[in-house]
């Protein structure tokens, strides 16, 4: 699984290929009208969408003349699961650690702000 999301997120790392996902975001179109709104050379833009594609975020068809380009949302939903997990992770872990302050803060006030052995100044003791 590492390696899709690998592709994935590197293909994201670019602003420009972040705003191609963007665009398309709103819904298909085709390269003439994505090149048009990034001041891009067209092999530029062709290679920024190779990027895409062969990180599976982007698919192509061929319309008569024109290269009709959409997102995949399965590559998007592997990303955002991605990212969602190590969310949870970090929220519960700064909740945790929330906790633990407020639990520390609670006891400084009970204790009468009274200096704790281990805060003294000067120093440490072993």
């Amino acid at each position: 699984m590492a390696e899709p999301l690998d592709a994935i997120f590197s293909a994201l790392s670019a602003p420009t290929r972040r705003a191609i996902v963007s665009q398309l975001a709103a819904g298909e179109a085709p390269v003439s009208e994505i090149a048009g709104r990034v001041a891009i050379s067209p092999p530029a833009i062709s290679r920024h969408l190779k990027v895409l594609e062969e990180a599976g975020l982007i698919e192509r068809r061929v319309e008569a003349q024109r290269r009709i380009i959409s997102l995949n949302p399965e590559a998007l939903k592997l990303a955002s699961g991605w990212v969602d997990e190590h969310r949870r992770f970090w929220e519960a872990s700064l909740n945790r650690l929330e906790a633990l302050f407020a639990a520390d803060a609670d006891q400084d006030r009970n204790q009468g702000g009274k200096e704790r052995p281990d805060e003294r100044p000067g120093p440490k003791r072993r």
